[in-house]
């Protein structure tokens, strides 16, 4: 039986277990602590279509609650750019502030297709770090029994999805961001149909061609609703994707732990082991 801490990396868009950098951040927080790796639905080997941070929480929810299904003590999670995003709002959703108001749904909040509509799709590209069944249907298939939950899609009865610790690493505080010229051009992949195709053959991400609907619960919404989970925002002074006022509008909104690092880019690919090693460090100590 595991015990201790286990962390949960959840990668940027177009990234996966495959790409060098993610592999480097996994191999130098597991100094600190067990690691668990993924690839978000549409990216490198996994299976399904990317919804660019939407869906991606189901995904999350169930390398957590696999992580439990093995034994670790505290499971946290570390994201990084848009899986930065998607690890506040599982915190928020599926934590105490917010999730845990609500109870498991049964019978009539069962029906109308919710299994189609939550089915997680996570591939964690390896046998011995795939998700199980199980572990999705706790994490994806109930809705909420309240019709103004801004997530209804979600599990009600998913005490094993939530995380102990939460570190958001490069991500954004709010939606359709185009202020920066990387920002444009993600966007163009995104919402056109030549875009989609450069993601899919250039960057191995095959995207969703619909767009949200709804629109999710923003990352400086759900911040206010993650306490009193412990929450570290970390980022660049020199990240080209989302300047300064993103973290300070996220550690602004709730409880939380601010780093801003002199000289840091983007994401996996900028994060250097020092920094690496002090997220590790924090996220078992917090």
């Amino acid at each position: 039986m595991a015990a201790g801490t286990a962390i949960v990396v959840a990668h940027g868009f177009t990234g996966s277990v495959d790409r060098p950098a993610v592999r480097r951040a996994a191999r130098v927080l597991s100094r600190s602590a067990a690691v668990v790796t993924f690839s978000f639905r549409g990216h490198g080997r996994s299976g399904g279509l990317s919804t660019v941070g939407d869906r991606e929480v189901l995904d999350l929810a169930a390398a957590v609650a696999w992580a439990r299904s093995l034994g670790y003590r505290r499971v946290v999670t570390a994201g990084f750019s848009m899986g930065g995003s998607v690890v506040l709002r599982h915190a928020a959703l599926y934590g105490a502030a917010y999730g845990a108001r609500y109870e498991p749904a049964y019978g009539a909040a069962n029906a109308g297709g919710a299994r189609e509509r939550a089915a997680a799709a996570v591939d964690a590209d390896t046998p011995e770090r795939r998700p199980t069944v199980g572990a999705r249907r706790r994490c994806g298939e109930r809705r909420w029994p309240h019709a103004d939950t801004p997530e209804p899609w979600l599990a009600a009865d998913a005490r094993d999805c939530r995380t102990d610790a939460v570190a958001a690493v490069s991500a954004p505080a709010r939606w359709y961001y185009r202020g920066t010229a990387p920002m444009r051009r993600l966007h163009w992949v995104v919402t056109r149909p030549v875009g989609r195709l450069v993601g899919r053959y250039g960057l191995r991400t095959r995207i969703h061609p619909r767009d949200w609907d709804p629109v999710p619960l923003s990352p400086v919404a759900a911040v206010p609703l993650i306490a009193p989970t412990p929450l570290l925002i970390v980022h660049g002074d020199r990240d080209p994707y989302f300047p300064l006022d993103h973290p300070r509008m996220l550690a602004a909104a709730g409880p939380s732990e601010l780093w801003l690092e002199p000289g840091m880019g983007h994401a996996e690919n900028a994060a250097g082991d020092a920094l690496l090693g002090r997220l590790g460090d924090w996220l078992v100590r917090a």
